[in-house]
């Protein structure tokens, strides 16, 4: 309380469903910060947040659409990026920004993904990549490490994770970046410049999960970010099949493409709408 009692609100607070929380994530995670930095993001950018959409799917992060103060849409599962398509296409002068996790956008949702990326649809795409499906056990996911253990490995994961910037580089996005939850300020300025970026633009986000994944392999969230701060290494413009996560190796960050290309909305009036419709439209 301030001295003339009145509650010390916080800088968010006006972006936040305040009457939600608290949240549903678990101590160590690191989706609020991932979170937060999409919301500080967002009031940087100068985007007009009243014409701002956030789309999720179904996951811990996928959370996020019910925890923000603008219009939100918690789709089904893996479905995050075509409903994102719908919004978009419907009304093209919407900032359109999906909030969503690496099982529900890669596993379920990765053919979206893939088409989302070929047609260079003009929205945001955030993946908190914590390894593993935190929400419903624990369960190996398509970005899980070789190795590593999970409820449905509990051996050790058999079989080699997606290297999502790759995926998203040979898709067709238009921007990627990866950051960790460690490296807060350059994650909130990646996102702020996928945000104003005019295509179809990916920001990974590493994220531990000390309650599913770092308690099966014995990975406290401390060690976690141990990890982020001793086995990472900043190389902009690194070639995307160099991105595997590898923390033996070292794992690389930064912002690995940022290139401008016809939108899906620039193809489609240029193939299918009559050059005279543009021209009374642009008239008028």
């Amino acid at each position: 309380m301030t001295s003339t009692n009145k509650p010390i609100n916080h800088p968010l607070d006006d972006l936040l469903r305040t009457d939600r929380i608290p949240h549903i994530w678990c101590p160590g995670c690191g989706i609020g910060t991932a979170f937060a930095s999409c919301l500080t993001a967002m009031k940087a950018s100068g985007i007009d947040l009243e014409k701002t959409v956030m789309v999720s799917g179904i996951g811990c992060s996928a959370r996020g659409a019910g925890y923000v103060m603008l219009d939100s849409y918690h789709t089904t599962h893996g479905r995050a990026i075509p409903f994102a398509t719908g919004l978009k296409l419907a009304n093209p002068e919407l900032n359109v920004v999906v909030f969503s996790g690496d099982g529900d956008l890669f596993a379920i949702g990765g053919n979206h993904f893939i088409h989302g990326a070929r047609r260079n649809v003009d929205i945001t795409v955030i993946c908190v990549n914590n390894l593993n499906y935190g929400m419903t056990g624990g369960q190996v996911a398509a970005t899980t490490p070789l190795g590593s253990k999970t409820t449905t490995t509990p051996a050790g994961n058999p079989d080699g994770p997606f290297n999502l910037p790759l995926m998203a580089y040979a898709a067709g996005a238009s921007y990627v970046s990866r950051w960790t939850i460690l490296h807060t300020r350059d994650m909130t300025e990646s996102i702020k410049d996928a945000l104003l970026n005019r295509g179809f633009a990916f920001v990974e986000v590493l994220s531990p999960c000390p309650v599913n994944f770092g308690r099966r392999n014995k990975e406290k969230a401390l060690d976690s970010l141990r990890l982020y701060q001793e086995k990472t290494i900043i190389k902009n413009d690194a070639h995307p099949s160099e991105l595997d996560i590898d923390f033996e190796r070292g794992v690389i960050l930064g912002k690995f493409v940022d290139i401008e290309r016809p939108t899906c909305i620039d193809r489609y009036d240029a193939t299918c709408r009559p050059p005279e419709i543009l021209e009374e439209e642009k008239a008028a």
